[in-house]
């Protein structure tokens, strides 16, 4: 490998960078036009290495066949920890992520970046001809969904979104019992994911090292409000609006993910939330206790249905983070990890007596009720049928995080675009949560239109036309069949 001064000579005539400023600007793309063989080693490089950087990095690794040649942050010890991380002493380090993606030599990205850079890192690497891996959510604002998935049809790219829950074996098995049809009709589906913990209210660790000369603040802000530097800002970046999207974004993504993987959903086309901030007063602008209502229209895959989400940062009772998923025939409750199918069906025959009406008519009436219950309702169609309970534990090995880069990188090898969790199911699953946000801050309902993913005004939305859900659902990853 040339060395760094040669290389940075070399990316700037090639990629037309400009010195010294702090917001990536429009650059001459490298096409990575290479076919992966599926003999070959994918390389790629991870952008943004906090936390989940770290982890979707370490996850990735997990595959065979893949290799990590290069890093980008912002923070200066990230840099160096990484290449003691990953035992790689010659690990190439940058704070720039253009120089990432001006390599030839790389093949996939990680974009593991705060929410606000996850749409322009990821355009800038298709337009380079990169693979992507972006986390979740897709984009932090409802407006830049469509000119991801834009850029992804064009690209010709392989893109997988990162919430990795819907690649374990509890959500297939859950995704199984639905569409076998063991709990009957979906009405109601409920998911929550409660905290009491600092760090698990995102109140991360801050470096003793922390200033602006081990800190890239500038480019950090990118297209945020600028600001004098800010140690909280940049380490806990999801207590702000400004980098991040609070509870909905970071968390109810996941919930929605794995209740669209389940059911086929297109998404919901009435959307309310509210909830305040409880516990952790201590700067943030985003709320620690939120609770989001969702309405989903009928479609060919399901009938309509309500979904209440929940997350409570100041929850000190018990903390049992589940998704229950209930029809008229049962329900699944499910973790990454497990899942319980109780089937209960009613009896034909609705009884009478106790709590009922039957008692307040005349002994004559009574008679005559009787006579008329038993010859509509045979003794066989009085009891029900046992309650049945069905659990299922996921194999100790199974490994959802590894198996969603598996996807991915199997898709990369394929020049295939028809991953488990594409740009098109991302923003499907992002934009509600970005919804849920919005009525939160603005204090409305969003009425939104799942198939053509855009915003309703309430007037076109209550004026009894077709439910904009009413379409019939496109399996994931089938592109040409999708719309945009």
């Amino acid at each position: 490998m040339s060395s760094r001064r040669t290389f940075i000579k070399t990316l700037s005539t090639a990629s037309a960078l400009i010195a010294g400023q702090s917001v990536a600007k429009p650059f001459a793309y490298i096409p990575n036009l290479k076919r992966i063989s599926p003999n070959d080693k994918i390389r790629f490089a991870t952008i943004g290495m906090g936390i989940q950087g770290n982890f979707d990095t370490r996850a990735a690794l997990r595959n065979p066949d893949v290799e990590l040649v290069a890093v980008a942050d912002l923070y200066k010890g990230r840099l160096e920890t990484a290449k003691t991380l990953f035992n790689n002493p010659d690990l190439f380090t940058t704070r720039d992520y253009r120089e990432i993606l001006a390599r030839p030599d790389i093949d996939a990205v990680l974009i593991v970046t705060p929410d606000h850079w996850h749409d322009r890192i990821t355009i800038d690497a298709l337009k380079a001809g990169k693979n992507v891996y972006c986390e979740k959510p897709m984009v932090q604002q409802i407006s830049k969904g469509k000119p991801v998935i834009d850029a992804w049809k064009k690209s010709g790219k392989t893109m997988q979104v990162g919430s990795q829950r819907i690649s374990s074996a509890a959500f297939k098995e859950a995704k199984r019992l639905v569409q076998a049809g063991d709990i009957g009709a979906i009405n109601y589906i409920e998911s929550n994911n409660d905290r009491f913990n600092a760090i698990g209210a995102w109140n991360y660790s801050i470096p003793t090292d922390a200033s602006p000369e081990t800190v890239d603040w500038d480019r950090f802000l990118g297209s945020a409000p600028k600001r004098p530097f800010d140690a909280k800002r940049f380490f806990r970046w999801r207590n702000y609006r400004d980098y991040g999207t609070g509870v909905a974004g970071d968390l109810f993504v996941h919930l929605i993910t794995g209740v669209h993987f389940v059911t086929d959903s297109f998404g919901p086309n009435r959307i309310y939330s509210s909830g305040n901030l409880a516990y952790w007063k201590d700067g943030r602008d985003v709320p620690d206790v939120m609770t989001s209502i969702m309405d989903y229209p009928k479609t060919d895959q399901h009938e309509a249905f309500q979904m209440v989400l929940r997350v409570n940062f100041a929850n000190a009772g018990k903390i049992q983070n589940v998704t229950r998923i209930i029809g008229n025939e049962g329900q699944i409750e499910f973790s990454e990890d497990n899942l319980i199918l109780t089937k209960k069906k009613l009896p034909q025959a609705p009884g009478y007596g106790g709590y009922d009406s039957f008692f307040t008519f005349t002994p004559e009436v009574q008679e005559e009720f009787k006579k008329q219950y038993d010859s509509q309702y045979p003794a066989e169609t009085r009891t029900a049928e046992p309650v049945k309970e069905v659990r299922f534990e996921a194999p100790k090995d199974d490994d959802a995080h590894g198996k969603h880069f598996g996807d991915f990188f199997k898709n990369v090898r394929d020049g295939s675009q028809g991953t488990i969790e594409d740009p098109v199911f991302g923003f499907r699953a992002a934009a509600p949560v970005l919804a849920c946000n919005q009525s939160y801050f603005e204090n409305r309902t969003i009425y939104w239109d799942p198939v053509n993913m855009t915003e309703k005004s309430p007037a076109v939305a209550k004026a009894g036309k077709p439910a904009a859900g009413s379409k019939k659902p496109v399996a994931a990853g089938k592109v040409t069949a999708r719309k945009s």
